[in-house]
């Protein structure tokens, strides 16, 4: 079996690392079985730091596309153009496509074109506001795929009602999950812990990227004096990059006690600060996810989440864009007033292996 991985971003490398770990391993066993790398962005995209695919234990993309546009749609048409000749000159049994974004619905809809059988991790997930472009992207890649690898039974739940046949939906669990299983004791103590003489769990973690948050500057203001008044003496820490200082910046809220904007870290170093904060305020649902894994508490900046398991036996708490309600609920997190919390089901760090199997089964019965 040949399979195509696709990624469209940064975050899309965490979700497939355990999946490409897990092939790897089969292939060394001797299992009839290869892959590809293919990533829509180029070898200088920023995002990705230079200990990237040491940290995750993979080798570099395969094939580089060299896309990068703001236009979505203009993204999506060179993506598709890409995407299309190299599946002609590298033929595939199954293309493994992973979230939500614009470079991974085109190679979504190219994939069906051709034929070729299509595999979504993390479908099912919905905000259930269509106005967002991530919601119609998600849409169109469940409604194409052939397997949809879900999260959780709640992601499972919408997969279904959505129409799609009881035997295309498989819940494997959290894939980001499988990550921290397998690097925890590869973690690393980021050196700014050191410098500012912060000890573990006596810090907070900050971390922005939402768009639509960023552009309220007066609101965006008062929601991190909210966050500064709640957190009193306890720092926070807010690896951050440009494009959220710059927002910061602009909305006049001044960098100093408790808050301490810091470079971006890498994989490992970031994965420390996560699992060892007081707490975390977030806009992130994949940082709420690894929160509640690791049983921190969590504050999502959103009126929403996609796996509503962080919220219900998670760790997470949603405040919305509400300044008054995140001052209060960072007060009760700094006073470790937080909710019991537990892991949701299939969140073990088996997922990849499940994923793998499932694509073997449903290649096999197809022969």
């Amino acid at each position: 079996m040949n399979i195509c991985i696709f990624v469209g971003a940064r975050p899309n490398f965490i979700k497939v690392a355990p999946l490409i770990r897990v092939i790897r391993k089969a292939k060394e066993q001797g299992r009839a079985i290869d892959f590809h790398l293919v990533f829509a962005g180029s070898e200088e995209d920023p995002t990705l730091e230079g200990t990237l695919f040491d940290d995750l234990q993979i080798d570099r993309p395969d094939v580089f596309m060299g896309v990068s546009c703001e236009n979505l749609n203009e993204l999506t048409g060179l993506v598709m153009a890409q995407f299309e000749l190299y599946l002609q000159q590298h033929p595939a049994d199954v293309v493994v496509v992973v979230d939500d974004l614009a470079s991974t619905m085109a190679a979504s809809i190219v994939t069906k074109k051709q034929g070729i059988t299509l595999a979504h991790i993390a479908a099912g997930t919905r905000s259930f506001d269509i106005n967002m472009p991530k919601e119609i992207n998600r849409l169109v890649i469940d409604g194409l795929s052939d397997i949809l690898f879900t999260a959780g039974i709640s992601n499972n739940s919408i997969a279904n009602k959505e129409g799609a046949e009881l035997s295309k939906v498989y819940m494997v669990g959290n894939i980001l999950i499988d990550n921290i299983r397998a690097n925890r004791s590869r973690f690393v103590r980021p050196q700014v812990l050191d410098a500012l003489g912060i000890a573990d769990g006596q810090y907070l973690v900050l971390t922005l990227n939402r768009k639509a948050l960023m552009a309220d500057q007066e609101n965006l203001k008062a929601m991190m004096q909210a966050l500064a008044d709640g957190a009193g003496d306890l720092p926070v820490l807010a690896p951050l990059r440009s494009r959220a200082v710059d927002a910061l910046r602009l909305a006049g809220f001044p960098e100093g006690k408790p808050l301490h904007i810091v470079p971006p870290m890498n994989y490992l170093e970031f994965s420390y600060l996560m699992a060892h904060a007081r707490g975390i305020v977030t806009d992130s649902g994949n940082v709420a996810e690894e929160a509640t894994f690791n049983s921190v508490p969590c504050i999502t900046l959103n009126s929403y989440t996609e796996h509503i398991e962080t919220v219900k036996q998670g760790s997470n708490v949603l405040v919305g864009e509400d300044p008054v309600l995140l001052g209060e609920t960072v007060r009760l997190m700094v006073a470790g007033q937080w909710k019991d919390c537990a892991i949701p089901d299939r969140w073990d760090g088996r997922s990849a292996e499940r994923i793998l199997q499932i694509l073997l089964d449903k290649t096999r019965s197809r022969e």
